[in-house]
């Protein structure tokens, strides 16, 4: 059960989905339910008819959204919660897995749990994947002030619904440990660690001339990534820093903030992603309120791409600093790293070096797809 099509992988969940579905497809029958508040076409379909017995999609209609969050306001849930639960959508729901009778449910996201929550007659796992109350409380500060009593009290019931959802899951699943830290039901340690993996094409190096000085990439209508545009296009001013900015959907502060520096170069998404990594020698990625597990630091350091990051995204996927990755708090820091990266030949073939070797011994799919079987799908 997920709360978005798994196709195209422009999004950390779809990725995380896509790629469990098709490993999970290689023991089990699966039987895909999606919903989408946007249109599906037959391509992304098909890319996921090799791995699905069956597929479907439940779209979600903009007005009945508007209708659910106006009347969220006065629910407990969430607004992401209102945002994706429909009643008519549930009974069809219910319908389909009453007729099939599935011998185990995967439900990704704290924002569709309400679907299945109460269905008992099979084991489920509910896939956290990362602390949504954790990436809305971080947003807080940063908010505009007319809307902080909204992020305020999105953080309040995101907090407690996902502490009260726990219990109706026989087994649970979250990307990493700091994001398990911060789910404040008290038997929180019973969740397990499902890491993110990366596709093996990205250890293939691509041979692109590096034209930019530095690259960043992500799903640029996405909160912290427009944040971190926002940051670097402050950040290069009055710098000889060249910095390619490219990904799905760039918002219209992403394109406002890139307007803004010359030292920005503004793409959309690439058909070949690796092209888009290749194109910089350095992946640079300030991401300051962000959770969860950031794949794009692992693709870039599976091309032997050294990357320079904030602490938490660093700490998610267990890198160390000055050995397989840079980590720094503040753009002086960032400055510096960077002159040394770009001067200094031997760091930058360390760095890259230990950063391709971490992914490759820590990041697969099939051994995470393996550890989700071995510890929630029996």
């Amino acid at each position: 059960m997920l709360s978005r099509f798994p196709f195209p992988l422009e999004k950390g969940d779809k990725l995380r989905a896509f790629h469990q579905i098709k490993g999970l497809s290689e023991k089990f029958d699966i039987y895909l339910f999606a919903l989408s508040d946007e249109a599906v076409n037959d391509h992304a379909k098909k890319e996921l008819e090799p791995y699905c017995k069956e597929i479907h999609v439940y779209p979600l209609l903009k007005t009945a959204i508007y209708l659910r969050l106006v009347i969220g306001i006065f629910k407990s849930d969430p607004f992401q919660v209102s945002y994706f639960f429909s009643n008519t959508i549930s009974k069809k729901i219910n319908a389909e897995i009453n007729r099939i009778r599935p011998d185990h449910i995967y439900c990704q996201l704290v924002r569709v749990a309400n679907y299945v929550k109460d269905y008992h007659q099979c084991p489920k796992t509910l896939d956290y994947m990362d602390s949504l109350s954790k990436g809305i409380e971080k947003r807080i500060t940063l908010a505009p002030f007319v809307f902080k009593w909204l992020f305020k009290l999105e953080h309040k019931r995101l907090k407690s619904f996902e502490t009260r959802i726990f219990d109706y899951f026989e087994h649970k699943t979250i990307i990493s440990e700091i994001d398990r830290n911060t789910i404040f039901h008290p038997e929180r340690n019973k969740i397990e660690i499902i890491p993110n993996g990366v596709n093996e094409s990205f250890f293939n190096a691509k041979t692109n001339e590096s034209k930019f000085d530095l690259v960043f990439i992500g799903n640029l209508s996405y909160a912290p990534n427009i944040e971190t545009v926002e940051y670097i296009s402050k950040f290069l001013q009055n710098s000889k820093f060249k910095c390619l900015i490219a990904g799905a959907s760039p918002s219209r502060r992403v394109v406002k903030a890139a307007e803004k520096c010359d030292q920005i170069e503004l793409h959309g998404w690439f058909d070949d992603i690796r092209d888009a990594y290749s194109s910089g020698k350095l992946f640079f990625a300030p991401m300051f309120i962000g959770t969860g597990m950031q794949n794009k630091l692992l693709e870039a350091m599976a091309l032997g791409i050294p990357c320079i990051t904030t602490p938490q995204p660093a700490r998610a996927i267990g890198a160390t600093h000055n050995v397989n990755i840079i980590i720094a708090e503040n753009s002086e820091e960032f400055k510096s790293w960077i002159h040394s990266l770009l001067n200094d030949d031997l760091l930058y073939q360390r760095i890259a070096e230990n950063g391709k070797d971490h992914v490759k011994k820590s990041f697969s799919w099939k051994a995470s797809v393996a550890l989700l079987i071995e510890s929630c799908i029996h």
